[in-house]
C-alpha cells in the first residue's frame, strides 16, 4: 500500500507555466523549490555519516576489534595483536557512551550509558577483556537499532515537513512569477498546474481539478475544487489547472500549523514516560548501590575472593540496568503518534494517546458534528394535481433566488443539483419571520410559514396536515402557494432540516461496539435533537442547552461513567472541549481555534477516525503494558539467575540488549495498526 505521504509524479507544465532553469550541475531544478540531492562524493559522504551512521560505522569497528582480540586469543597471536582489537572495541564502542555519560555526571546525574562503561571497565578489570567488549558491542549495536526504531516512527511525521513547496507561480504584471511562499501576499493569485502540490491555502478563481488531501487530512479519495472552494497547501493538484487566490500567508496555512502541531507532539511525553523518567536517576543509583553491596557483602562477610565478587556484581549491574525500561514507552508513543499522523489524526501529545485509551463515553456536540451544519431540503408534498416535483421545486427556486435566508439558499442549491430550469421574478418582498413572495409568469407565488398564511387559510387543510407532519419530524416546514386574480391556491409544501453527515450512524455504531457509550449535545430544541439522536444512533441526547450547561453534563458524565471525550468543532463548544477528559476537534484543515482548544485534531470531518483514534490508543496502551512486563520481567529473571546458578555476563548482555531491542521493534509495530478491533 503506497504511503499518503509520499510524492507523486508530476504532469507536463501548462503553456504559460514559467520555465525553471538548471542548477549548476546541468541537471533540472526540481519543482516547486525542492532542494536537489547532494552531487559529488564528498557532499554524499558527509551526508551519509550523519550521528545515526557513525554510530552504525563504530558498531562494525567495535565488533572487527571485538572479534580480532578473540580469535588472537584462540590462535595465541602475539599479545600487541590481541589488545590492539581489544583497546579498538573499547575505543569505539566506548565513544557515545562515555561522552553521554561525562554530560550526565556534570549535570550531578547517572545514567544508563555510564553504568554500561562502569561494567565494561569492570570486566577488563578482571581479566575478562572479551566480555567488556561485547557488552560494549551489543550495547552499541542496540542503540543503532533504537535510533532506526524511533527513526522510522518519526518519518511519516518529518515527512510533513516536505509537503510544503517552497515557491509558488504568482500572476503578477500580468506574467506568472516564480516567488518564495514567504512573500507571497493575501490576495495574490497563484497557478497550480497538473501534478503540483498547492503552496499556500486560498479559495479557487478559476478552473476545475481533483485535490489529493489525503497528506493533510486522511481522505482517502480526492476532492473535485471549483470556483469559491478552499484549498489547502501541501495537497496535491490533479489533472486540471487552477488559479488560486491566497487567503492565508504561508506561516498560517494548514499545513504550516500541522507541522508546529506534530512538532509540539513530539516533544510532549506519555504520562507513562513521565513517570519513569522520575525513577530512572534513583533507579540507576540503586543499580550502584546494589553493585557496590554485591562487591562488599561477599568479600567481607562470606571472605570470597575478589575477582569472581567483582565479575557477579558487573553482572548484576548490566542485569539491573533499565534500558529495555526506559525505551519502551516512547518506541510506542510515538509509532502511535505517527500512524495518526499519516491518516490525518493529530495527537497533541504522548499523554493524549494515554487518555483517549481510557475513554468510557462520546458526548457529540449535535450541528456541524454529527450533522454537517448545513441546511438542506429534505421534502417536497406536492398538492397540486397539475404539477410534478421540479415544477414546484423550480417554482420556490425563482421567487427564493432573491432572499439571503438560509431556507431559501437550501432551496435553490437543491433546484440546481437537479439542474432545473429557474426564471426570474420580479416584485420581490420578504415579511421577516414569515415568507416571501414574488412576480412570476402573471400570477404572485407566496412562501411562508402558517403564519405568514394567517387569515387566507380556506383549503388549506392538506397543507397544515403536512406541515404539522413534518414539525412532529424535527424538520422546518413552508407552504407554497400561487396567487392569481385575489384567487390563493396551494401548490405544495416544503420541509427543510440540517441532516446527518455521512457515516455518522456507522461510527456512531462502531464506537459502541467498542463498549463506548455515545451521548449528544445541542442548543437545538428537544423534538430536533430527538430526530437526529434516533437516526444516529446514540444512547442518550441532552437538548435546548447552553454553553455553560454543556460543560455541567461534560463533568457529570465524567463523574458517572468516567472518562469522557467531547467531539466539536473547536469554537463554540471549546468550553466543553476543556472540560471533557479528550477534547477532540472536527475538520481542523479549516479551523483556525480547533488546533489551539483540542487534544486530537481530526484534519478531516470523518467521524470514523474516531473510532480509530480509539482503537490505536487501546492497542498502544497494550503494548506499553506488554513493553514494561516483559522489560521488569526480564531484569527480574536475570537477577535471580545470577543470585542462584551464576548466570555469566554474556548471557546478562545478551538479555539485557536484547530486551531493548525487542521492546523498541514492538513499540514500532504499531506503524503498521489499521484496524478498529480494540
Amino acid at each position: 500500500m503506497a504511503d499518503p505521504l509520499s510524492p507523486v509524479s508530476h504532469a507536463p507544465p501548462r503553456a504559460d507555466a514559467v520555465q525553471r532553469p538548471a542548477v549548476s550541475n546541468g541537471a533540472p531544478e526540481p519543482r516547486n523549490g525542492a532542494l536537489p540531492a547532494p552531487s559529488g562524493p564528498l557532499p554524499r559522504l558527509r551526508t551519509w555519516l550523519a550521528e545515526t551512521r557513525t554510530e552504525a560505522v563504530f558498531t562494525a569497528l567495535t565488533f572487527a576489534g571485538m572479534m580480532t582480540g578473540l580469535v588472537g586469543e584462540w590462535s595465541d597471536a602475539p599479545a600487541a595483536v590481541v589488545w590492539t582489537g581489544y583497546i579498538v572495541a573499547y575505543v569505539f564502542g566506548g565513544w557515545f557512551g562515555l561522552r553521554a555519560g561525562l554530560d550526565a555526571i556534570r549535570d550531578f546525574k547517572v545514567d544508563i550509558d555510564l553504568l554500561m562503561i562502569l561494567a565494561a571497565l569492570g570486566a577488563l578489570a578482571i581479566g575478562a577483556p572479551f566480555e567488556g567488549a561485547m557488552l560494549l558491542f551489543l550495547f552499541s549495536l542496540s542503540n543503532v537499532l533504537q535510533h532506526y526504531a524511533i527513526g522510522r516512527s518519526r518519518q511519516a511525521i518529518q515527512a510533513l515537513m516536505k509537503l510544503r513547496p517552497e515557491t509558488a507561480l504568482v500572476r503578477r504584471d500580468g506574467a506568472l512569477t516564480e516567488v518564495p511562499v514567504g512573500e507571497v501576499a493575501v490576495g495574490e493569485v497563484f497557478v497550480v498546474v497538473p501534478g503540483d502540490r498547492l503552496p499556500l491555502d486560498g479559495a479557487v478563481e478559476t478552473g476545475e481539478s481533483s485535490v489529493d488531501q489525503a497528506s493533510l487530512t486522511g481522505e482517502s479519495v480526492p476532492v473535485t475544487k471549483r470556483p469559491g472552494d478552499e484549498v489547502f497547501g501541501g495537497t496535491i493538484n490533479g489533472g486540471g489547472s487552477l488559479d488560486v487566490r491566497v487567503t492565508k500567508p504561508a506561516g498560517e496555512s494548514a499545513i504550516a500549523k500541522l507541522i508546529r502541531l506534530v512538532e509540539e507532539a513530539q516533544s510532549e511525553k506519555a504520562e507513562t514516560q513521565r513517570v519513569i523518567d522520575r525513577f530512572e536517576q534513583p533507579y540507576a543509583l540503586g543499580v550502584i548501590g546494589l553493585t557496590l553491596v554485591a562487591i562488599a557483602v561477599p568479600i567481607v562477610a562470606l571472605g570470597e575472593a575478589f575477582d569472581p565478587a567483582f565479575y557477579r556484581a558487573m553482572t548484576l549491574m548490566v542485569a539491573a540496568s533499565p534500558c529495555a525500561l526506559v525505551i519502551s514507552t516512547p518506541a510506542a508513543v510515538l509509532s502511535a503518534i505517527a500512524n495518526g499522523a499519516r491518516r490525518g489524526i493529530l495527537f497533541k501529545g504522548g499523554v493524549y494517546v494515554e487518555e483517549a485509551a481510557t475513554i468510557e463515553a462520546v458526548a457529540f456536540d449535535k450541528t456541524g458534528t454529527l450533522t454537517e451544519g448545513k441546511t438542506k431540503l429534505t421534502d417536497l408534498r406536492v398538492l397540486d394535481p397539475g404539477l410534478q416535483d421540479d415544477d414546484l421545486l423550480a417554482l420556490a427556486a425563482a421567487v427564493q433566488r432573491r432572499s439571503e435566508h438560509h431556507l431559501a439558499r437550501a432551496t435553490v442549491e437543491a433546484a440546481d443539483a437537479r439542474s432545473l430550469t429557474v426564471f426570474d421574478a420580479t416584485e420581490f418582498q420578504a415579511t421577516v419571520g414569515r415568507g416571501v413572495r414574488a412576480r412570476l409568469d402573471g400570477a404572485t407565488v407566496h412562501i411562508g410559514n402558517p403564519r405568514y398564511f394567517e387569515g387566507r387559510t380556506d383549503g388549506f387543510d392538506a397543507a397544515l396536515a403536512a406541515v404539522d407532519e413534518l414539525q412532529r419530524e424535527g424538520k422546518t416546514a413552508v407552504i407554497v402557494a400561487r396567487e392569481r386574480d385575489e384567487t390563493l391556491e396551494v401548490l405544495g409544501a416544503m420541509a427543510f432540516a440540517d441532516t446527518l453527515r455521512p457515516g455518522a450512524a456507522e461510527a456512531v455504531r462502531d464506537l459502541k461496539r467498542l463498549g463506548i457509550r455515545v451521548v449528544m449535545l445541542t442548543g437545538d430544541n428537544r423534538v430536533v435533537a430527538e430526530q437526529i439522536a434516533r437516526e444516529a444512533g446514540v444512547d442518550e441526547v441532552y437538548a435546548d442547552l447552553l454553553p455553560e450547561r454543556k460543560v455541567e453534563i461534560v463533568r457529570e458524565i465524567r463523574e458517572t461513567i468516567g472518562p469522557v471525550a467531547m467531539v466539536g468543532d473547536g469554537v463554540n463548544d471549546a468550553p466543553a472541549l476543556a472540560a471533557a477528559t479528550l477534547g477532540i476537534a472536527m475538520g481542523a484543515a479549516g479551523t483556525d481555534v480547533a488546533l489551539e482548544t483540542a487534544d486530537l485534531v481530526l484534519m478531516a470531518d470523518d467521524l470514523d477516525k474516531i473510532t480509530y483514534a480509539i482503537a490505536l490508543s487501546r492497542k498502544t496502551r497494550r503494548t506499553l503494558i506488554a513493553n514494561l512486563g516483559f522489560s521488569v520481567g526480564i531484569i527480574v529473571v536475570m537477577l535471580g539467575f545470577i543470585l542462584t546458578i551464576g548466570l555469566p555476563l554474556p548471557l546478562a548482555v545478551v538479555g539485557h540488549e536484547g530486551s531493548t531491542v525487542l521492546v523498541s521493534l514492538n513499540g514500532l509495530r504499531l506503524l503498521g495498526f489499521r484496524g478498529h478491533g480494540a
